[in-house]
Parts: C-alpha cells; sequence; structure tokens
C-alpha cells in the first residue's frame, strides 16, 4: 500500500470542484439515494474493498456496492455518480507506518473513488457488481457501458510507475484506508440529475473534471454515505 502515498499527493491537487459544485447543490431539489449491502450499522461489506491486508489471506473483490436513487425531475437527461473518500489523512508518509497512530482529529483530504456520467435517464439503479466485480491489477478502461460512462478514479496516480499495476483505473475501486488510522472513513455516494444527454468530457477525465463540467446542468441532487474499516465491515 505504500504506492498510495503518489495517489494521495496528486489528489490533494483535484479536489477544488468540490466547494463550487457543493454550494449548487444547496439551492436543488433532493434525490433520495440509497446504498445497498451496508451492514445494520452502515457499513459497507469487505467485497468492497480494493485492498486487503495480508492478515486476511485472501485477494480483494472490489466490487461495486448496489445504489439506487429516485427519479430527477422533469427535464432530466443523464445522471452522473460520484465517490469519494473526504476522510484521507494529509500526512501521507504516516501511512501504514509501523508503530505510528494517526488520530483521528489529523488533517484530512479528499479523493475519487467511482466516477460514471451521462447515466441514461431511465437508470435508477446501479446492481452490486454492474460497474466493478473482481480486482483488475490496471483498474477498468474507460469505456461506456450501459449504466454510464466511466470517469477515472484517484488510484491511477498510485500506479503509474509501476509496470505490474499500472493502468486507466476507470469508474469503481474501492476503499483502502489506512490500517494505522483512528478515524474511521465515511465514503460518500453522490448523485445528479443533469439537463443534458452528455457532458463534455473526452476519455480520460477526472472527478473534478466531472465536477466542473456539471455546473450549470444540475436539476437535482443527493447523497449516501457508508463507512468502512478493516476488521468491522461484513
Amino acid at each position: 500500500m505504500s504506492s498510495l502515498i503518489r495517489l494521495l499527493c496528486a489528489a490533494l491537487s483535484l479536489a477544488a470542484p468540490f466547494a463550487a459544485l457543493r454550494a449548487a447543490e444547496a439551492a436543488t431539489p433532493s434525490l433520495a439515494v440509497h446504498i445497498g449491502d451496508v451492514s445494520a450499522s452502515g457499513y459497507l461489506p469487505l467485497s468492497a474493498a480494493f485492498c486487503m491486508p495480508p492478515a486476511y489471506g485472501a485477494a480483494p473483490r472490489d466490487r461495486n456496492p448496489g445504489v439506487t436513487w429516485s427519479a430527477g425531475p422533469a427535464g432530466t437527461l443523464s445522471y452522473a455518480l460520484i465517490m469519494t473518500d473526504p476522510d484521507v489523512p494529509r500526512a501521507l508518509s504516516l501511512m501504514n507506518k509501523p508503530g505510528v497512530i494517526i488520530p483521528a482529529d489529523a488533517p484530512r483530504f479528499t479523493i475519487y473513488h467511482w466516477v460514471l456520467i451521462d447515466i441514461p435517464p431511465s437508470v435508477t439503479a446501479i446492481a452490486p457488481g454492474a460497474d466493478s466485480d473482481r480486482f483488475v491489477p490496471g483498474g477498468k478502461p474507460a469505456e461506456p457501458s450501459p449504466i454510464g460512462r466511466r470517469g477515472t478514479n484517484d488510484y491511477v496516480h498510485a500506479f503509474a510507475k509501476d509496470p505490474a499495476m499500472n493502468g486507466p483505473y476507470a469508474g469503481y475501486d474501492g476503499p483502502c484506508p489506512p490500517l494505522n488510522d483512528k478515524r474511521i472513513h465515511d465514503y460518500r455516494i453522490q448523485v445528479f440529475a443533469l439537463d443534458v444527454v452528455h457532458l463534455p468530457l473526452s476519455a480520460p477525465f477526472f472527478g473534478p473534471a466531472a465536477m466542473a463540467a456539471m455546473r450549470g446542468h444540475v436539476l437535482a441532487s443527493g447523497a449516501a454515505r457508508a463507512k468502512f474499516a478493516f476488521g468491522v465491515s461484513q
């Protein structure tokens, strides 16, 4: 997991579009968003994880959770879905460092785990495993699918110089929080109802580009959260 340091350094410079679009969200109608496969206490299952600690003795599944949302208002021509982790420690050198504990109140920043745009207006649910149902070294291709067009998630930066893991990392790649972090990470899935069929983005595009392209086109939006922690998730 040491290569995640490169990922997180790159992601620090990509979070700016969040604030502007979040302000716009506050003035739009709400979508009811629901994340499936969560435990009674609100945790994503272990199958959602991108990485797996050696002690588990198993390979990661990297299976996207199911997501459903209420239909957008009249004029909705597409949806976009964004999943982020806003709880990544800024002190990247401390991640998984033996003998070190990252306190829960340590400074944090956001990275992108799942980017889908141009979701057809007839689609208001993504089934578990529909975008990712197994761990793929190098990630999934940035190509259109029946449920939308994949954007690149922030794992692409972590493995850019690793021949065995280098790849496009488009669509969903799940949680991999530091084992020495005292804060339980709270993952956010946002869904946006848009007044355009296609966002003007060419592959590969990242989460911040998708957020920026949505400005002025959001008819309604909503969000749901689920936690993840090794040793706690089911």
